[in-house]
């Protein structure tokens, strides 16, 4: 039997990658309660917004007053999204710990979502990676729909090495592989986040699950047999996958806290208080959290 890691590292990606399928507009403060509540239940990786043109995400419009509202806590790491060098300016002016690069793993779904190939894509990358580094800030990249795409079905794990290669080509320090749409089974996971451990360290490799057919919690437990330490989970389930009408998106952090304290892996997080900061933004935008977990000891609570 594998050896799991005794700690996990969840970086919660909620406010960024979950409210910006948000169709209805979120406040400004309720962004900034949400980091707030997030970070007092013990999470120390916040992804936080993104800044893209606000015609195209307009629910992110507000970057600079949710960073600008945040109190930082001690121990805390926060993230953006920044796909160009006109973000990249305006993020520096908020000093972000880190900033995220998304590249995809087939060509069909970057001609279809950014109208170029992929090696033109990184290349994009290439001075916004160079600047950040040159300010200090780390620079962590995604490859999207790494388990497979909506456009051209089934990914290789070639076709997800060759973006690993590009992304350390261009500087970036840390890759994360990302199931976009949901697709991706256990030994898919494992081929794929194998062949990022070909190029990065482990300790600089990160996997991005969604739960569109329920198998998010099940990859991540085969990468924790492969000794993987760092994942991506959004509070509350929040983020839909637009590709797959009315289906979930990311894997709740709720559920996977569950897993991880069941299986006595160190994660730092308070999972009551967790609950609590997603249902305070389930209330926000309307509806309960997607998150089974949260739903259980909701009604618990509830007849107690």
């Amino acid at each position: 039997m594998s050896v799991l890691p005794s700690k996990v590292t969840l970086v919660d990606v909620g406010p960024r990658d979950g409210l910006q399928n948000e169709s209805a507009p979120v406040s400004t403060d309720a962004k900034v309660e949400l980091v707030h509540r997030l970070q007092s239940a013990g999470c120390r990786e916040i992804e936080v917004t993104s800044y893209v043109s606000p015609k195209w995400v307009p629910q992110m419009a507000d970057n600079h007053a949710v960073m600008s509202g945040v109190r930082r806590a001690p121990g805390v790491r926060y993230s953006v999204l920044t796909p160009n060098m006109k973000g990249l300016d305006a993020a520096l002016l908020d000093r972000p710990d880190e900033i995220v690069v998304f590249g995809a793993a087939t060509e069909a779904f970057s001609q279809r979502n950014i109208n170029c190939g992929i090696e033109e894509s990184i290349e994009r990358f290439r001075p916004v990676v160079a600047a950040a580094l040159a300010a200090g800030i780390k620079v962590r990249c995604a490859v999207s729909c790494a388990l497979g795409c909506p456009y051209q079905g089934e990914v290789t794990p070639d076709e997800v090495e060759r973006v690993v290669v590009l992304m350390k080509g261009i500087g970036v320090q840390h890759c994360g592989i990302a199931d976009t749409i949901g697709v991706g089974t256990p030994r898919k996971a494992q081929a794929a986040i194998e062949r990022a451990l070909k190029h990065f360290p482990l300790h600089e490799v990160s996997g991005h699950f969604h739960d569109t057919y329920g198998q998010a919690l099940a990859n991540i437990y085969a990468c924790l047999e492969m000794g993987l330490h760092t994942f991506d989970a959004s509070v509350a389930g929040l983020g839909g996958c637009p590709y797959a009408k009315g289906a979930t998106g990311n894997v709740a952090s709720e559920d996977v806290v569950f897993m991880l304290d069941g299986l006595g892996i160190e994660t730092g997080i308070d999972l009551g208080r967790l609950v609590d900061a997603g249902a305070f933004i389930s209330g926000v935008i309307g509806r309960p959290p997607v998150s089974r977990v949260a739903r259980a000891l909701l009604s618990k609570r509830a007849v107690a």
